[in-house]
């Protein structure tokens, strides 16, 4: 390999390394959101995988039937933490996607771009 390929490569991850953590900064302030119960239990996480909200409608909460609300929290909670990290990883494939390497064959097919 020439010192310019490496010198490219290195530029390359520089650049990526940057861009990398200026979406994890992004990601704090983005946030997904999943509902379970027809709209009784609302959930928001945040691209950093951190629940920032929880709605619970009064017609939902039955002092005699706690699980269910207990299901329907879990339900939305494991959804918008999924969605959160859907969102994230759908942008670091969108910024691997265009990476052109010298000598790698692009790295945007290892992360599934």
């Amino acid at each position: 390999m020439s010192k310019k390929m490496l010198g490219n490569m290195l530029r390359e991850a520089q650049k990526l390394q940057a861009e990398m953590q200026r979406l994890q900064e992004e990601a704090k302030n983005k946030t997904a959101e999943a509902t379970a119960g027809g709209g009784m239990v609302t959930v928001k996480a945040n691209g950093s995988g951190e629940v920032v909200s929880i709605k619970i409608e009064k017609d939902v909460v039955n002092p005699d039937d706690v699980e269910m609300l207990e299901d329907l929290i879990l339900a939305a909670t494991n959804e918008a933490l999924r969605r959160a990290r859907q969102m994230v990883s759908d942008e670091m494939n969108r910024l691997a996607g265009g990476l052109n390497i010298p000598g790698m064959g692009g790295l945007g097919g290892m992360f599934g771009a």
